[in-house]
């Protein structure tokens, strides 16, 4: 599969055959788990003091020899602890039990549970590959990535025709809900995914873009490409990036890999002999 080669100034300059990654079977199911599984990294541990709820004595008993006793009192057999006593008389109140003042929730939120979840690599490889070959795909000269000032990226992108993309993307939403308290007041609009050969001048001059998200090829993910699991994302490639990508067999199953080269090698071999 070919595509066409873009300069600075939107005009087509040559095409580039697509790589092995750019034809997978497109797995929404798959990029989703990938998706999740990337997003359960970020979650911190959290949950109740393994005490809460129990740093008071709450023992009373129910024979009639015994002091601090409920015996002919008509209560009910809640664990209590005692607020107040004249003599053998008690003032108590329910504790340690759940459901009442002072007591211990009945299924607390635990610090100890596995919030990540785990997902293959096999199958991770394969949710990126699924995931670039269901993106929108556009590719740009190798001299993108030497931009060095945010103005020069906006006004390369509006050459390329995205003119209106970014103008979708300045408009910032107040959050509903509580959300606006805890450090998320704008939901903000993703926009294109641009895709670099490594670390360049371009993966800080685009930052200031709102919505845009630069990456080095080699760190992609199922989220960057997917975000919130729905493929289909526009993913501005330079052409070194998808030399890279080639190159070094990038998001391709060891399986594959291993043919590959088996591939190659008898290849070579053949050479060998002809000479």
């Amino acid at each position: 599969m070919k595509t066409d080669i873009f300069d600075l100034n939107g005009d087509k300059i040559d095409e580039i055959n697509l790589p092995i990654q750019f034809n997978e079977e497109i797995r929404e199911d798959l990029i989703r788990r990938a998706v999740l599984a990337v997003q359960s990294t970020r979650r911190h541990s959290h949950g109740a003091s393994p005490e809460a709820g129990k740093r008071a004595s709450a023992k009373i008993s129910r024979r009639r020899k015994d002091f601090k006793t409920a015996y002919g009192h008509g209560i009910s057999r809640v664990p209590r602890k005692s607020l107040w006593h004249r003599g053998k008389q008690f003032g108590w109140v329910g504790a340690f039990a759940p459901g009442t003042v002072g007591g211990r929730r009945a299924h607390p939120l635990k610090s100890e549970k596995i919030l990540i979840k785990k997902i293959n690599d096999n199958e991770r490889r394969k949710a990126i590959r699924s995931a670039i070959s269901a993106g929108k795909i556009k590719v740009v000269d190798s001299s993108f990535e030497s931009l060095n000032k945010t103005k020069s990226v906006r006004e390369a992108l509006e050459k390329l025709g995205l003119k209106d993309e970014l103008k979708r993307l300045n408009v910032k939403i107040i959050r509903a809900g509580k959300g606006k308290s805890r450090g998320r007041k704008y939901r903000i609009k993703k926009g294109p995914l641009i895709i670099v050969s490594d670390n360049c001048q371009l993966l800080k001059s685009a930052i200031n873009l709102q919505g845009l998200d630069v990456c080095v090829v080699n760190f992609l993910n199922a989220e960057l490409l997917a975000p919130g699991g729905n493929p289909g994302r526009l993913a501005i490639w330079s052409k070194k990036s998808i030399e890279k990508l080639e190159k070094e067999n990038l998001f391709l199953n060891k399986k594959r890999d291993k043919i590959k080269f088996l591939k190659k090698s008898s290849i070579k071999k053949e050479e060998g002999v002809k000479e």
